[in-house]
């Protein structure tokens, strides 16, 4: 029962935290694609920047831009944050229910470090803090007034990370810290920044006083920040499935194209309709995506002339080493059901997710989850064998 409540807590803040997640990035679309969208050469009303006419949902939308405010606010006025700090809120909660509540699993890897968990859990935290102190020192220091230099050593720093994560931590762990630090990044940009600098417009116009220019040029570097960094997290979220990019031998560099592709991709879509032969972006996107997937592609090991390795050994291993996770009733703490659905329990099943298997057991040696069950190197490069005997035999 207490595994089966944990598995429910676990889909509720990742159904959670998807949603508002939407909800957060996509306002941040919405507005990036309004901002170019809207017309500002037709004739308009005095005082409108620009304009634009919508039909969605059986309606038409007027929607006006001020070019500095309205003569008086409205009664009503919405403030684009909570869509922020409940995706944060909820993703640290998630945080701490997969990775810190099963440390021992998902975050230390002893093959790396010995780390109690304790230790790997302050590690996690550190690096997140650490992160906005870093990034908030870099964008308060000379480097903003040079954006591109400012966003190249942002760049920079959050690859160093990937790369000291990925030495301390499990490779799993690395890559959702390094979204947990870019996450808190962003939304810190919302609450200490951006919300502040909108709010002296509004108080500005209140107090029918011209506005302090400062915080509105910091609130546009940082929210121009948060706009690129959207993809790359979004990348992260979804990452923990994709076990060739994390477990790759140097899956921080992976991390690091990865994110690059991301960010390449997002200005393309900030700019295309200022300037509509952008499309090279994309493609250049695609062939890089195409080289990242060539470059973690996994290497078959060369045994030589090694024996075979009949069925009932293979199946040992399995039961010994997979099955406490794998299997229709799981004895690991933490599992009420077999991770993505996969019961190896059956050696039929087992043979035909034979490539799967060998991905992350052998090619990534991300399973066992911490190597809990203690896999020795042995049982692994036979199990690697076995399995590599049922790809070639299913061919």
């Amino acid at each position: 029962m207490e595994n089966h409540v944990y598995e429910w807590l676990n889909l509720t803040l990742r159904w959670i935290h998807m949603i508002v997640g939407i909800a957060w990035i996509g306002a941040s679309f919405y507005f990036n694609w309004l901002e170019n969208r809207l017309d500002r050469l037709s004739e308009r009303a005095p005082g409108i920047a620009g304009q634009l006419w919508a039909v969605h949902g059986g309606g038409f939308y007027h929607l006006q831009k001020f070019e500095v405010a309205p003569p008086a606010l409205p009664e009503h006025l919405h403030w684009f944050k909570w869509e922020a700090y409940t995706t944060w809120m909820s993703g640290t909660a998630l945080l701490v229910v997969v990775y810190y509540l099963n440390a021992r699993a998902f975050v230390v890897d002893p093959s790396k470090v010995e780390l109690d968990a304790y230790m790997a859990i302050g590690v996690g935290v550190a690096s997140i803090v650490a992160s906005w102190i870093v990034y908030d020192l870099l964008c308060k220091s000379p480097l903003k007034n040079m954006p591109i230099t400012l966003a190249i050593v942002i760049f920079v720093y959050f690859a160093a990370l990937a790369l000291a994560l990925d030495l301390l931590l499990s490779s799993r762990a690395a890559y959702i810290h390094v979204g947990a630090a870019i996450g808190t990044v962003m939304v810190a940009n919302v609450f200490f920044v951006i919300i502040p600098g909108q709010r002296e417009l509004v108080d500005a116009l209140k107090q029918n006083r011209e506005p302090d220019p400062v915080p509105g040029r910091n609130a546009l570097l940082r929210s121009r920040h948060n706009n690129y960094l959207t993809l790359p997290v979004l990348f992260i979220m979804i990452s923990s499935h994709f076990p060739s990019t994390y477990g790759h031998a140097h899956g921080w560099a992976v991390l690091a194209a990865l994110s690059a592709v991301g960010v390449a991709v997002r200005h393309y879509f900030n700019i295309r309709h200022v300037k509509p032969k952008a499309a090279w972006i994309l493609a250049a996107a695609f062939a890089a995506m195409v080289a990242i997937m060539w470059y973690t592609a996994p290497e078959r090991i060369d045994r030589g002339a090694a024996a075979t390795v009949n069925e009932a050994d293979a199946a040992v291993i399995v039961r010994e080493r997979c099955t406490a996770c794998h299997a229709a009733e799981p004895t690991q703490p933490g599992f009420a059901s077999p991770p993505a659905g996969l019961s190896l329990e059956d050696m039929e099943t087992v043979k035909t997710n034979a490539e799967r298997i060998y991905m992350s057991t052998i090619a990534t040696n991300t399973m066992p989850l911490g190597n809990l069950t203690g896999m020795t190197e042995t049982e692994r490069a036979l199990l690697g064998l076995w399995l590599e005997q049922q790809i070639e035999a299913s061919r």
